[in-house]
């Protein structure tokens, strides 16, 4: 059975960056999208970014110039590179995978 498995949150000051791997453990043949969303408490779940197969992306706005998404196709693996990390970037973020039921997420505490 595919489950993702996610890595790479953790504490980091405002200004920081951090960098977040997922994995679809177990998959075979290409996943089409991929990517990231986030949620806090007492809110939905947000998109933060997603990638296609073919390599076109799609960021939130309160994100774009600031973060990166990129993937290994023949890994099923997406990644985020986080930079100027702000407190309001605190959440815990989810891989997301089509067809893949979600992960367990990641932390990220953006704080001084």
């Amino acid at each position: 059975q595919v489950r993702l498995v996610e890595s790479g949150g953790g504490l980091v000051q405002p200004g920081g960056s951090l960098r977040l791997s997922c994995v679809a453990a177990g998959s075979f043949g290409r996943i089409n999208a991929m990517g990231w969303y986030r949620q806090t408490p007492g809110k939905e779940r947000e998109l933060v970014a997603r990638i296609i197969d073919g390599g076109s992306t799609r960021y939130a706005d309160s994100v774009k110039g600031r973060f990166t998404i990129s993937r290994e196709n023949n890994r099923n693996a997406v990644y985020l590179q986080m930079n100027s990390l702000n407190p309001e970037d605190t959440a815990i973020y989810y891989c997301y995978a089509e067809g893949v039921k979600w992960g367990q997420g990641t932390q990220v505490t953006v704080s001084s």
